[in-house]
């Protein structure tokens, strides 16, 4: 039986927040199993919410996706409105082979440029690493740090 975590916040537009899971030896991974959204007013304000979820801190927040970007974990887009007749529609996707033994972070921003807050609810599979993949995948963490901060 694998171990879950579960995490959940909210955001306003615009920003981001770490989700703290490095460990002492890095021997434990992290896989995304689940990532929803629902706004602070539901019913009350359109919206267009666009969050990721990142290996790394983005330097700005914005609205586009990018799926050749090997930082990228996990993106959920989610458009309401006001209207009760228009139900809302999402689209999320995960990319399941992602494993991560580093900090992740996530980041929500409005295409429909609303400041409405949105809440969000991820849950983590814990995946035993051996030395090896605990080693790989914490080289593959600087490598990409150490990219961002380059540009």
């Amino acid at each position: 039986m694998s171990k879950k975590l579960s995490y959940k916040g909210m955001l306003a537009p615009g920003t981001q927040e770490k989700i703290r899971l490095r460990t002492l030896k890095g021997k434990k991974g992290y896989k995304i199993t689940k990532f929803q959204l629902i706004s602070n007013l539901p019913g009350s304000t359109a919206y267009e919410y666009v969050a990721k979820i990142t290996k790394v801190e983005e330097p700005s927040i914005v609205a586009d996706v990018n799926f050749t970007d090997s930082k990228l974990m996990a993106v959920v887009y989610l458009k309401g409105s006001f209207q009760s007749t228009q139900a809302p529609t999402t689209e999320r996707i995960i990319f399941d082979n992602e494993i991560t033994n580093q900090n992740m972070f996530i980041n929500i921003s409005d295409a429909a440029a609303g400041s409405t807050a949105c809440n969000y609810y991820i849950e983590l599979e814990v995946v035993e690493l051996s030395d090896i993949q605990a080693t790989e995948l914490t080289l593959r963490n600087i490598r990409q740090v150490v990219s961002v901060g380059s540009t």
